[in-house]
């Protein structure tokens, strides 16, 4: 029997072509239950998931013109979650399968290559096991609609499809952006991740920013531009600083109305240049807020979207083999890929579970890793009052983190602090 097969999205066209073997591009989005987890379970909801997301259920090869994702042969196992968040996801893994789901005590992660999909696609599938689970687990009828899906119906082809190639302009937007700072230090051993979880209420988190007249989103990038900018002065004079800028990921399908499941977000790149002057922590946010609001709409996207769109149509590329094509997005990838931004700032907004499901789960979160040129990222989640911020790095230096939650603290919001290592 013929496996089904997909073609990359737009997005995810690049992740294969710029994995490295100390660098997957790979995010985590989990869920701590109040009970431990019966694996057993686990793995039937993992199992009974798959005719409805089969675009997870899916390895990566690579063909003489492009990768492709094709249907596994193998289930996916439930594994102990027994090291660090987002270890390496080497070529023989993604061979495999591109989808982690690991257990441990009373948490259900999923680990997804970003060719797969992206935060928003990832919350729908962890949402939809931990409902699946509760459901054979607890014997509890969980109504769909939302984030749930009836795992009773096919995909629609809209889950399916990239939506980057419905949403283009006709003229692409330039990619040129002066190259920000980057933070530094000594790497961790054997590929470690240092993983620091600050827990706010979110309520004071949103007063904190209703204060500034900003989102939370708008806030926190700028208490983390503050606290890059102070690491740099002190590193070098100012004639020699680079611009600080946070890249923030934009979920698309707000704009767009898509409902598709892949991958279907853009980065802009918000923040400022310290060698204008100084900016208070006021200035910081209204200019990010301000930024969001100018870049963030259908038009300026649908440029954005085309840069990425129209190469891939031009001939002489899609003509190359698949070793030519890697060549050309590593060198685009290290010249324009992360070069413009210091380091990400990705927040899910709260997840709306049905009551139903309140009851059994204590907290969810989502992590992504550092990237590949700098070694710092942050990733935010709410559930159940509370702010999960996540800061991972891996490198051994935790000034950052130091600075970006005692400046929380300072601005009146109490932060619990958890690490993954002492």
């Amino acid at each position: 029997m013929q496996n089904n097969w997909y073609r990359l999205d737009t997005a995810a066209l690049i992740f294969p072509a710029i994995t490295r073997r100390d660098w997957s591009n790979a995010f985590r989005v989990s869920a701590c239950l109040k009970e431990d987890v019966d694996t057993a379970i686990l793995q039937q909801a993992v199992d009974a998931l798959r005719p409805r997301f089969p675009s997870y259920y899916v390895t990566l090869h690579k063909g003489v013109f492009w990768y492709y994702l094709e249907e596994s042969r193998e289930p996916v196992r439930v594994q102990n979650d027994y090291a660090y968040p987002l270890t390496f996801m080497s070529s023989r893994e993604l061979r495999h399968n591109c989808l982690r789901v690991l257990v441990y005590k009373n948490r259900i992660a999923a680990e997804f290559f970003h060719a797969l999909t992206d935060g928003h696609g990832g919350s729908v599938y962890l949402c939809n096991l931990i409902a699946r689970y509760l459901e054979l687990k607890e014997g509890i009828a969980i109504p769909r609609g939302g984030l749930l899906r009836d795992l009773n119906e096919s995909p629609p082809p809209e889950e399916l499809e990239d939506s980057f190639l419905k949403n283009a302009a006709e003229v692409a937007a330039g990619r040129r952006e002066e190259p920000s700072y980057h933070l530094h230090g000594v790497r961790e051993e054997r590929g470690f991740k240092t993983l620091t979880t600050g827990i706010v209420e979110t309520q004071a988190l949103l007063d904190a920013a209703h204060r500034y007249g900003v989102t939370v989103t708008a806030l926190l990038a700028a208490v983390m531009a503050e606290s890059i900018i102070a690491m740099q002065s002190e590193e070098r004079p100012r004639r020699r600083q680079r611009p600080v800028k946070i890249t923030i990921p934009v979920d698309l399908r707000r704009l767009y109305g898509s409902r598709t499941l892949r991958n279907f977000s853009l980065v802009l790149n918000l923040g400022v240049d310290p060698r204008y002057g100084d900016y208070t922590l006021e200035e910081l946010c209204r200019s990010i807020y301000h930024q969001i609001g100018a870049n963030a709409t259908p038009q300026n996207m649908a440029g954005m979207i085309a840069a990425n769109v129209q190469p891939q149509q031009l001939v002489p590329l899609r003509l190359a083999p698949v070793f030519i094509k890697d060549l050309v997005m590593d060198a685009v990838y290290r010249r324009s890929g992360e070069s413009g931004g210091s380091l990400n700032v990705s927040n899910i907004t709260k997840l709306p579970l049905p009551e139903e499901m309140l009851q059994y789960v204590e907290r969810m979160e989502f992590i992504i890793g550092p990237q590949r040129s700098y070694p710092n990222n942050c990733s935010v989640m709410s559930f159940g009052g509370k702010t999960y911020i996540n800061m991972i790095r891996n490198i051994r230096q935790s000034e950052l983190e130091r600075r970006f939650f005692s400046r929380l603290v300072e601005l009146g919001i109490a932060v619990e602090i958890e690490c993954n290592r002492r």
